[in-house]
This record gives structure tokens, sequence and C-alpha cells, in this order.
């Protein structure tokens, strides 16, 4: 998953990237509401980190801004500022959750797993196709033949793409964008590499191939 994260200070920037990395996130680091809001017109991300106090424009008005284009992107406030006021209006301006600082990093990755479980009607933190099953906490795989599979942070990373997409084509390149941040070196087979990789794991029929389009999952399988 991509992750957009907006945030000015640097302990706390570098700190909450790092947690994110460490937890299969792709995350892309900004330090201003413009950047921001530059970054989601040209790439599309499945979850907004957002902090109130930016230099340049509040964080408020760059959720005014989000919303104001009708990007429905998930979109969780984290900030010191813990006036009623703050919360109530970045709740009705469209922020899923809030989240106030200082804060442990295991209680943010469980608020991105609830808005993500909401926005996608889902109850359980768990993807499943009826063939396949990806538990999002322990990050292990399933399937009949084999539960408790272990995945490393990128083959993680491209099963989940896919499996909240059932039955959707992803190419090379959409797969490459929900795996890696900016930054990140990309050798020309390493989507190829992590799909031969789940195969071994879960078995040849789990990833379809369709020849010049990409991959998928089938859906409710």
């Amino acid at each position: 998953m991509r992750i957009l994260l907006v945030e000015d200070d640097p302990m706390i920037g570098d700190a909450i990237q790092g947690a994110l990395n460490d937890a299969s996130y792709a995350a892309d680091w900004v330090k201003n509401g413009l950047t921001a809001l530059a970054a989601l017109e040209t790439q599309a991300y499945d979850m907004v980190l957002l902090d109130l106090s930016l230099p340049g424009k509040d964080g408020l008005d760059v959720l005014d801004g989000i919303r104001g284009r009708n990007n429905p992107v998930p979109l969780l406030i984290i900030t010191a500022r813990d006036g009623l006021d703050d919360r109530l209006r970045g709740l009705d301006a469209g922020a899923d959750d809030f989240l106030l600082k200082p804060f442990a990093m295991a209680e943010l990755l469980a608020r991105m797993r609830a808005v993500l479980r909401r926005k996608g009607g889902s109850a359980q933190s768990v993807l499943d196709n009826g063939v396949v099953s990806l538990d999002l906490v322990s990050k292990q795989a399933a399937t009949a033949e084999t539960p408790d599979i272990q995945l490393s942070s990128r083959e993680f990373a491209l099963l989940q793409a896919l499996l909240i997409r059932p039955g959707a084509i992803l190419s090379r390149s959409e797969l490459e964008d929900r795996i890696y941040g900016w930054g990140n070196e990309v050798e020309s087979n390493a989507v190829e590499f992590l799909i031969h990789a789940l195969r071994r794991k879960l078995g040849n029929h789990v990833i379809k191939n369709v020849r010049g389009m990409g991959w998928l999952v089938l859906k409710n399988a």
C-alpha cells in the first residue's frame, strides 16, 4: 500500500516513515501542505496521514483542498492540537479518524487498519478471496493446504495489493506503485521475482497471469 505522510517535524516524520516501512507500507513523506496537494495530483495513494500544524498551508486547509477535489482517499489526522474545535472541524471536513500526539506506533498502525477496513466494508483485518487469505496484523497468508505462511515485507505488499482488488488485473507498473515509495530502486524483474516467490509458497493457482496485461487473484472463488 502507498501512504502519503504529511509531517513537518523531522524527528516525528522519520520515525513514522520508518515504522510504515517496517510494516510493509510504501511511504512517501512531504513536509508541507502545498507539496502534499501536488503529490496527490500526480500519485494515487491508499491513505494520507496528515499533520495539522504545517508551514505555508494549515493541515485543515489541506484537508479542505483534498475533499474539495472530490478525492475520497482515506485520511487520518495526526496532530498535537487537542482542541475540540480542531477535532470536530477535521472530522466534519472529511477526515476518517483523528490521532493525538504523542502516540504509540502500534496504535497508529491499528487505526490505519481500522480506517481501511471501514472504507473497504470489512469488519476484520483479513483479506480473503476463498483461495488465499492474508492477515493484515500478523502478515501471514493461508491457503486450504497450508496455514500460517510467512511472507517477506514486499511479498506481503504485493499480495495485499492484489487481494484488495480481487478480479482486477494489475500491471507491473501498478504493482510497483503499490510496493515501492519515492527513492526506492526498482529492478526491472522485481515484480516477476516476487510473484514467483509467492507462487512457490502459496501454489501456482493463487496468482493468475494475463499475458501482456498483468496479474490478478480471482474474485470470490
